[in-house]
């Protein structure tokens, strides 16, 4: 299932969990420590530091050390990484939205429902976890 729905994720050589990085460093729209990257795709500080390692790897992200400390990082997108999600994101959503193009409306309604709760309840256990 994971792969029909992250198709065009993997056409564009990304997996799901450095997509989600991407679109989290878009919508804030500037810098972010790895700390709070963590916090915002509820992930492990382990797996964004190798998530980010490899964005790096490809330009599509760019660490700046802190002029203060030396020990805090912040991350950003390169203009390359902002052109690449930018692109990315809308062929992402308009295939996520033709799979569940096949649901009834009530269906889809009632899905969305259910999903929002959820998010609800998992970002109440996650985020002690990560805040």
């Amino acid at each position: 299932m994971q792969q029909a729905t992250d198709a065009p994720l993997g056409r564009a050589g990304v997996n799901r969990a450095e997509y989600d990085l991407l679109c989290a460093l878009l919508r804030v729209g500037g810098e972010l420590t790895p700390g709070r990257l963590a916090r915002e795709t509820f992930a492990s500080g382990a797996a964004v530091t190798k998530r980010v390692r490899r964005l790096e790897e490809i330009g599509l992200v760019v660490r700046r050390v802190d002029d203060r400390d030396r020990r805090v990082a912040h991350l950003s997108l390169t203009e390359r990484g902002r052109s690449f999600i930018t692109r990315l994101m809308p062929e992402q959503l308009e295939y996520e939205n033709a799979l569940l193009s096949g649901l009834p409306p009530e269906r889809e309604r009632e899905l969305a429902g259910l999903l929002g709760e959820l998010l609800f309840m998992l970002e109440g256990r996650l985020g002690g976890a990560f805040g």
